[in-house]
């Protein structure tokens, strides 16, 4: 069976945090609209047989009217086609829960305990999925846990897993769960939301989430295209489902002797980008070059953010500068 595996989407996410002003924090909301859509339509084009959900699709403190359709409708588009949701610590599943307010369509299937409990997807092949029902909580839901049914078993939970996720991005999990503890559950794979950063392992994924949501999520994200065997095990393929990129840009200005050259070679560094971008500038000028980083608010480009001098660009490493290593324009 083939099933597209997402999490951590984290629909109506503010981004302030990452020093985005609201303008371009609507641009991100409404990409990260998009992107469930295009997983949508990764279930069809794929002919996939259901859709796999591991948890933060909001966030719990800012859930709209809007989200709460926007995920009816895109769940209702592929029935019979089960779609099958593990909530996690952003859109646990309390009293208040956006999954509670939702006429959700009969293809929909959310797991509602911090317990482990059975779907069987056919003869042979049974989904074990909990929720997280608050925002602190369980750590590991298959501790006591194990199977009790012949056949093959997969799990779809929210929570730390036994590949750490140590990182600058995204929650990391208190504990690792080991290979073995997996296996000694009775499951033969495990699809676990929490980390941001797409990871696998023979028997573990973390699909990471599809879409970037701060600088620093580099590298090839998207939703996983997970195809199960009868003996249970899992070959997996990340497929791009984002079309908004963070670019994290590095521009040597070593050797320019004028202010137009530092310019120019900017504007070649931000050629045929789209998205948004954070340049950190390093490299030694001469003394007497009369240079303000303000001065780069002048280059044309296609950066949304930038070239509407809404995104936040960091500098550093400019010696000449005073000493100064950290320079912000907006």
């Amino acid at each position: 069976m083939k099933f597209i595996v997402t999490s951590d989407l984290h629909l109506d996410t503010s981004f302030s945090g990452n020093g985005f002003n609201p303008d371009v924090g609507r641009k991100l909301r409404y990409s990260l609209q998009q992107t469930l859509l295009n997983v949508v339509e990764l279930v069809k084009t794929t002919n996939a047989d259901g859709l796999l959900c591991g948890g933060d699709l909001y966030d719990h403190d800012r859930f709209s009217p809007e989200t709460a359709t926007l995920l009816r409708r895109a769940f209702a588009e592929i029935a019979p086609k089960p779609v099958y949701i593990a909530p996690g610590n952003q859109d646990f599943y309390g009293p208040e829960s956006l999954y509670r307010q939702v006429d959700w369509s009969p293809n929909v299937h959310i797991f509602d305990s911090d317990q482990l409990s059975p779907v069987t997807i056919r003869d042979g092949l049974t989904l074990w999925g909990a929720a997280q029902c608050r925002p602190n909580g369980a750590d590991n839901f298959l501790r006591g846990f194990h199977t009790d049914r012949g056949g093959v078993h997969i799990g779809l939970f929210h929570a730390g897993a036994h590949i750490p996720a140590g990182g600058q991005n995204g929650d990391s999990p208190r504990r690792s769960i080991e290979a073995s503890e997996i296996e000694n559950a009775g499951l033969h794979h495990l699809f676990v939301g929490l980390c941001h950063e797409p990871r696998e392992s023979a028997r573990c994924t973390y699909p990471g989430n599809p879409h970037p949501l701060a600088f620093g999520q580099n590298g090839e994200r998207g939703a996983v295209v997970a195809t199960i065997s009868p003996d249970g095990t899992v070959q997996r393929e990340w497929r791009p489902v984002a079309r908004f990129p963070l670019h994290d840009l590095e521009l040597d200005i070593t050797g320019c002797m004028s202010r137009a050259e530092i310019r120019w070679r900017l504007k070649q560094a931000l050629a045929n980008q789209c998205g948004i971008a954070r340049v950190t500038i390093s490299g030694e000028i001469p003394t007497e070059l009369d240079f303000n980083i303000r001065d780069l608010g002048e280059v044309q480009h296609s950066l949304e953010g930038l070239y509407e001098k809404r995104q936040r660009v960091l500098m550093t490493g400019l010696r000449a500068l005073e000493g100064k290593r950290e320079l912000e324009v907006f």
